[in-house]
């Protein structure tokens, strides 16, 4: 096994620091595009209530008129 001195031990902390910062952007990045989502599929939900409680306006009206 070759020596271990600390100029080999700071390159590796170095490395392995930057790897972390990598991962860290990374997260960052998918933890946005997931609230992303997330925002839209609210959005899409409040849409689906509307339309929803449209149908049933028009609904309401048609047996009204059938009556």
């Amino acid at each position: 096994m070759s020596d271990v001195d600390l100029n080999f031990l700071a390159r590796q902390n170095e490395r392995v620091l930057t790897e972390l910062r990598s991962v860290h952007d990374d997260m960052r990045v998918l933890t946005a595009m997931v609230m992303r989502h997330d925002h839209a599929m609210h959005d899409v939900l409040e849409e689906l209530r509307a339309i929803h409680q449209w149908m049933v306006g028009i609904s309401e009206r048609v047996h009204k008129l059938e009556g």
